[in-house]
């Protein structure tokens, strides 16, 4: 199904510019690029907003809301020159579910014809909203398109298709704690994970038995005997095969229903990374600064919130000296990892190379050491970071987007890392909502 998603901030500016005045109608113009999915299916990742002066219209009152010809041209002008999709808001007033009029098809269609030979193979879109709700279809269309709202929360603005499925018995105990509603919208995500060692297999099992079902699971590396302390499912007879590949089994047996797709693969390769694009919610659990970097792009290009994490065990001559966890949500309106300072340029660079020119670089000396690991430190930050997920999903109240554990001491702490507004990852200015417009900074071999 198509979607469209916007930010919190773009959804409380939309409501605030539409109901400044309850007794007329008003219009709003968002500006989104296109992502298109696997199944050929679009997701508009709005971008930008344009909120029309007065002046801008030709007609408003209780029950229509018109804008000027020029507005119109501007604003398809814009749409044509930077490769954009148009959609056109406007508020019903009242605090009923709001429905598409009339008048509203009329002018639809009229504007999709116009639009259709403006701006050829770009999908646009229209939004009805009252303060009952907002309703979506493709512009001049019957067909509804699903709103997301994202931020520190991921949010169902609305949707055409309404779950009526039964609960299953089997999650009755998590539907007395956060709601019928937020089990299906659990069990409605696709999820992809990068890295299935000690962090990422232990969040498989935690998220599976909360109901998801449909997983993409990467991960470049295969079962070594140094793995059996931490990668949970594995056993000796896996000794060589793929961790996604084990992940993956490990979820059949509990939920043969699921849908899983495995990439052997590393995702600092766009065409491994690709796979991604087909997810709702990521998770890293991946010790690569190259894989992070691409994830993070992922993240605020596709406007797909993600939960990053790791865990560090420090030790001195045979004696722990520190253990540390990290849980950090990337989302619209929160830092990415290159403003929280927690990406090494020089590690992205070396990660981002192929074996031979590893091997011909001299400012690489050495073999990587691999560091202490050990289960349980795992296990406190994926449950973290899987707490994390069912406040931002099924708003559970936690409101803590970015934890530090300090396993020493036995704390935990809530931090808030300042954005920069003109940071290449996370800002309008950088890779922010480009969808296909922009290419992936990953390896194209």
């Amino acid at each position: 199904m198509n979607e469209i998603t916007l930010s919190e901030s773009h959804f409380e500016l939309m409501q605030r510019a539409l109901f400044q005045d309850g007794s007329t109608e008003r219009c709003v113009i968002f500006f989104a690029s296109q992502a298109e999915k696997h199944d050929g299916s679009v997701r508009l990742l709005v971008r930008e907003m344009l909120i029309p002066d007065d002046d801008d219209y030709s007609l408003r009152d209780t029950t229509e809301a018109e804008l000027v010809p020029a507005v119109v041209a501007r604003v398809s002008k814009k749409a044509k020159t930077e490769q954009l999709s148009l959609i056109f808001v406007h508020s019903h007033p009242g605090e009923a579910f709001p429905h598409f009029s009339t008048t509203d098809d009329a002018g639809e269609a009229h504007m999709a014809t116009f639009l259709a030979h403006r701006t050829p193979g770009r999908l646009h879109a229209a939004l009805v909203v009252s303060k009952g709700g907002l309703r979506a279809r493709v512009l001049g269309a019957g067909e509804g398109i699903r709103v997301i709202g994202l931020g520190t929360q991921r949010t169902v603005l609305f949707d055409p298709i309404r779950d009526h499925r039964a609960m299953n018995a089997q999650f009755d105990r998590q539907v007395r704690a956060f709601g019928t509603q937020g089990q299906h919208a659990i069990e409605a995500l696709c999820v992809g994970i990068v890295g299935l060692g000690g962090t990422g297999s232990l969040l498989v099992e935690q998220l599976m038995h909360l109901g998801v079902k449909k997983f993409i699971l990467i991960d470049p590396d295969v079962i070594e005997l140094s793995n059996l302390n931490r990668v949970v499912g594995a056993n000796h007879g896996d000794l060589g095969v793929n961790k996604a590949k084990v992940a993956a089994r490990g979820i059949r047996t509990f939920a043969p229903d699921s849908h899983i797709t495995v990439v052997e693969g590393d995702i600092t390769h766009e065409r491994h990374a690709r796979a991604l694009f087909d997810a709702d919610f990521l998770f890293g659990c991946t010790d690569s600064h190259g894989s992070r970097a691409v994830l993070q792009q992922i993240a605020y290009q596709y406007l797909l919130p993600c939960i990053d994490m790791g865990s560090t065990i420090t030790a001195s001559r045979g004696e722990v000296t520190g253990i540390f966890g990290r849980v950090q949500l990337l989302t619209p309106g929160q830092a990415c990892l290159t403003c929280s300072s927690l990406l090494d340029p020089e590690q992205v660079r070396r990660d981002m190379m192929s074996e031979a020119e590893r091997t011909l670089d001299p400012y690489i000396v050495g073999a990587h050491e691999p560091a202490p690991a050990v289960i349980s430190i795992n296990g406190t930050v994926v449950s973290l970071a899987t707490t994390m997920f069912m406040a931002v999903v099924a708003g559970i109240p936690s409101d803590g987007r970015y934890l530090l554990y300090n396993g020493k001491n036995s704390s935990l702490r809530r931090l808030h890392a300042a954005a920069h507004p003109n940071c290449y990852i996370c800002s309008y200015r950088g890779t922010y909502a480009r969808g296909d417009a922009l290419r992936l900074y990953a390896r194209g071999d």
